[in-house]
């Protein structure tokens, strides 16, 4: 039997801390561009409560999206001991592109994969080079396309990154900007003969709503008046985002792992994206009510928001490779354990992937 099997993780996480104590004597504007008059302390109080986030992590100022990119891909490569020059694709999840500190400019041109293939020197024109844009939930995305591309006969081995920079990006007036933060996770898949209870993807989905959806993340001018309106910053409905996501992603992730054929119970671990506590926390409760339980086991959802933020495509594959290399003192899985990751972001879009390790 032939499944898409993850055979390397690696991810590279900035060096530079941003902790909640450094917006103390930052000053926060309303949407409607009117000064917050409440003390920051009781703003970044209130924010830690809802999101879990205490710190967050930012790239240098030497390092764009491209370059953290790559440094995770090589951590994936190395740990999944291939040739890189055997690779038939290299999908790269991102958002924003290349965005230069202290510009707001993107940078697309030419691709993030095709800049993280030159940088990794691989000289092989076969291997396919491309990027996915699909909010937060690209890198399952990715994920996904390379399961279709080998099912397809086109393809046996994948590396797929997600990475982003989003502190670059960000409205450092808008109290949700707190949320953000930058990083870059990979993994090397392949296209591998497994037994029928082996490791591989068990079944996946995904799902768009872009009626009344679209906008709930999207970019707009500065919440500060002051600031050039013709510059665009990354803007959140945040209650819309939330209902949305508590409606639709515990749904989606039940019927995938309904087509797994995976008795929830026999269910290790989900890594869902780290958008924010209290929602994620939500959403997986809600997802076990769905199948009749009152709440979730206490072990299910590890998370690294609280100390690396919302890094975007990046939270899911850096989370994995965390638990997977044993760096989480609080949650492990073993061979043979089925897992799910799932996302939600931009578009709006939702995905997920039953997984046995």
């Amino acid at each position: 039997m032939l499944r898409s099997v993850i055979t390397g993780t690696g991810c590279y996480i900035p060096s530079h801390t941003k902790t909640n104590e450094d917006f103390i004597a930052q000053n926060f504007y309303a949407e409607d561009n009117t000064l917050i008059g409440i003390k920051s302390n009781i703003i970044i109080d209130k924010f830690k409560k809802i999101t879990g986030i205490e710190e967050r992590r930012y790239v240098t100022d030497d390092l764009n999206t491209s370059d953290i990119a790559t440094l995770a891909a090589r951590d994936a490569i190395k740990d999944s001991g291939i040739d890189m020059e055997t690779l038939d694709l290299i999908i790269v999840a991102h958002n924003f592109g290349n965005v230069l500190k202290n510009s707001i400019q993107t940078d697309v041109v030419p691709s993030l994969a095709n800049r993280v293939k030159h940088n990794l020197k691989i000289s092989n024109p076969r291997c396919v080079a491309f990027d996915v844009l699909f909010g937060c939930p690209g890198w399952v995305q990715g994920v996904i396309q390379a399961d279709a591309f080998f099912k397809a006969g086109m393809a046996k081995k994948a590396l797929i990154i997600g990475a982003e920079t989003l502190s670059r990006v960000i409205d450092v007036f808008d109290r949700d900007s707190m949320i953000f933060s930058d990083g870059a996770g990979a993994t090397v898949i392949e296209y591998k003969d497994v037994e029928e209870n082996g490791s591989g993807i068990l079944s996946s989905c995904a799902l768009s709503h872009c009626i009344d959806e679209t906008y709930y993340l999207s970019m707009h001018p500065s919440n500060n008046p002051e600031v050039d309106a013709n510059t665009r910053f990354i803007k959140m409905k945040g209650r819309k985002v939330y209902e949305y996501a508590l409606k639709h992603v515990p749904e989606a992730m039940k019927e995938c792992l309904d087509n797994s054929g995976v008795d929830i119970r026999d269910l290790k671990k989900i890594f869902i994206h780290q958008a924010n506590e209290k929602m994620d926390e939500a959403i997986v409760q809600s997802m076990y009510r769905l199948y009749g339980y009152n709440e979730a086991p206490n072990d299910i959802m590890p998370m690294c928001i609280h100390y690396l933020g919302n890094s975007s495509v990046a939270t899911i594959p850096t989370l994995y490779d965390i638990v997977l290399k044993g760096k989480d003192d609080d949650h492990s899985v073993d061979q043979g354990n089925v897992v799910l990751f799932a996302s939600v972001g931009a578009g709006m879009n939702i995905n997920a992937i039953c997984y046995r390790i």
